[in-house]
């Protein structure tokens, strides 16, 4: 670190000046950059700061208000200090305005009463300002060759966030972007005092930019993603305390209300790059092995290998397909999204937290997307009879797995997605049917108003089994020879729409006031209204069969027109 005004004036050539702090003592933990000898009034239009500056005054304005303002200018570009010999100028003392306009602004002002070159205690300094930038290098070589050796070594986000702890000998945090912690080393620090409240906390610590400080929370931080899909933070809390040299972390010493050093920074930009790497590897890693699943599994639906093949190629990736009792899975959000950046994302997401799902719930399977909504999954179990307990645990993780990783929504939850599975299967040759059975019950619970764990064929019920059969001719046959008519004469009567006043009807089971309340219509004119809809479908109304029917005709106009 650079030299505060404070060590200067414990060095050799200083002491031998017998130095004398006649003001600013608040100041005297102000690093000080360079050293710079002057004897002209106007020096600080050319200095930028951190300056200490060496003076006998002998050009120093005669009046007072010309002291005030030359102490007032070096205060104003932040020079660290003034040190002035006396002697030449000022025989026995700096003037009395000189030092209280110190006082005012907190610059130490120290008095040499012994004259010493000037030379020595800009070498002095220099030779310690020289060493510092040198340890500073090889703390950054260090920070840096460590990072490599942990991207190289595959490290656990864990491992990294431990090793930048040990290296700034503080604590550091690495949270999702829902502000959830997902690794963390305390330093020494109880967890539960670092940890509490951690989410309310962290959502008032708004650094600037992707890297930056904030002084009242004392955080520095710095964003962690690449490619430009940002995932997470990494925060570093830094209070200025010096750790000294006994622990093998970087010293972190600096004045109050300054920024942390910038080997900090680097350390905490490094290690957010080492994590990313980590992501985009363990990312790229799974890509090509889901790509190979996702192959078996289109080989499975389209019967583009054989089913010996198949078995072979799992085989080899560490999956066991044959004697096993086989699962197929689908899941998909309930809502469609295609033909965007944003919907692959999703997708890739959703891809993602399957397959750390099933790590977590320690199931072995072929996992991959399906097409451009849906991740398909063929569970392979050893034994039929934890079929349920599998499902079940599997559904658990994921969901603990999208709640961790993956921004909340508006309603402060992962948008949902519906999880599927088709009838267990004991060969390899009718995994087929239970992929093909999990991707229509996928897409008929998105109509369904239930909220289940895992889907299963019973579950969707009839407007699902009218979902499923949405594209075969004898449906599409079945709803035009029910609603034909009356299709027909609303499409000539835009403004009657009677095919909603015979669905308020049947869906407030024939119950003609309630209906004609939900439609917002007088009874006399419902009542009209109905006899209408009769004399157009040549139906009675008012009997079991011909209303069961309608109503089953119009679930399935929803499902063909969905």
């Amino acid at each position: 670190m650079l030299p505060t005004v404070r060590e200067v004036l414990a060095l050799d050539p200083v002491r031998h000046g017998s130095p004398r702090l006649v003001a600013g003592e608040s100041g005297l933990d102000r690093f000080v950059r360079w050293v710079h000898a002057a004897e002209v009034p106007d020096i600080a239009a050319l200095l930028n700061g951190g300056e200490l500056v060496l003076t006998t005054g002998i050009g120093l304005p005669t009046d007072d208000a010309g002291l005030r303002a030359f102490i007032g200018e070096l205060a104003e570009v932040g020079v660290s200090g003034l040190m002035v010999e006396l002697g030449r100028r000022y025989p026995a003392s700096v003037p009395r305005v000189m030092i209280a306009a110190a006082d005012r602004h907190g610059l130490p002002l120290v008095e040499l009463r012994e004259g010493t070159p000037f030379v020595r205690i800009t070498e002095a300094v220099h030779a310690h300002i020289v060493d510092a930038q040198l340890t500073e290098l090889r703390a950054t070589e260090e920070i840096h060759q460590r990072f490599t050796d942990l991207s190289v070594e595959g490290a656990e986000p864990a491992e990294v966030v431990h090793q930048a702890a040990k290296l700034a000998g503080a604590p550091v945090v690495l949270e999702n972007l829902s502000r959830q912690v997902l690794a963390y080393d305390t330093a020494g620090e109880p967890a539960e005092v670092l940890l509490g409240g951690w989410e309310q906390r962290s959502r008032r610590i708004r650094p600037v930019g992707r890297t930056g400080y904030d002084p009242d929370a004392g955080w520095l931080v710095t964003t962690v993603g690449a490619r430009g899909q940002d995932w997470g933070r990494l925060l570093l809390r830094w209070a200025g305390t010096d750790l000294g040299p006994t622990t093998g972390a970087l010293r972190t010493a600096a004045p109050t209300g300054g920024s942390p050093p910038t080997r900090l920074t680097i350390l905490l930009e490094r290690a957010a790059s080492t994590l990313a790497l980590g992501r985009l590897i363990q990312r790229d890693a799974e890509g090509l092995e889901r790509q190979i699943h996702r192959n078996l599994l289109t080989a499975l639906l389209d019967h583009a290998r054989p089913v010996d093949e198949v078995a072979l190629r799992a085989r080899a990736l560490g999956v066991t397909l044959d004697r096993r009792h086989l699962v197929g899975v689908v899941v998909r959000h309930r809502a469609d999204e295609a033909g965007t950046q944003a919907a692959q994302a999703r997708l890739r997401d959703l891809a993602d937290a399957v397959g750390q799902a099933l790590r977590e719930a320690e199931l072995t399977g072929l996992a991959s997307a399906l097409d451009d909504q849906a991740v398909g999954v063929l569970l392979a179990l050893r034994d039929p009879a934890v079929e349920e307990r599998s499902l079940s645990a599997f559904a658990a993780a994921l969901s603990r797995v999208r709640r961790g990783a993956h921004p909340a929504g508006p309603a402060g939850a992962p948008e949902p997605v519906i999880v599927a599975a088709g009838s267990g299967v004991d060969s390899l040759r009718e995994a087929r049917r239970s992929l093909v059975e999990a991707r229509q019950v996928a897409d008929a619970a998105r109509r369904g108003r239930h909220d289940l764990a895992v889907f299963r064929l019973p579950h969707v019920g009839l407007a699902g089994l009218l979902h499923l059969l949405r594209d075969e001719p004898r449906l599409q046959t079945f709803v035009e020879r029910e609603l034909g008519p009356l299709l027909a004469y609303d499409a000539e009567h835009p403004k009657e729409r009677l095919l909603g006043t015979l669905r308020a009807y049947l869906e407030h089971g024939r119950n003609k006031s309630a209906a004609a309340t939900a439609a917002h219509l007088s009874r006399p004119a419902f009542y009209e209204r109905l006899a209408r809809i009769a004399r157009i479908l040549g139906a009675d109304l008012d009997t079991v069969d011909d209303t069961l029917s309608l109503h089953v005709a119009l679930l399935a106009l929803d499902a063909v027109r969905d």
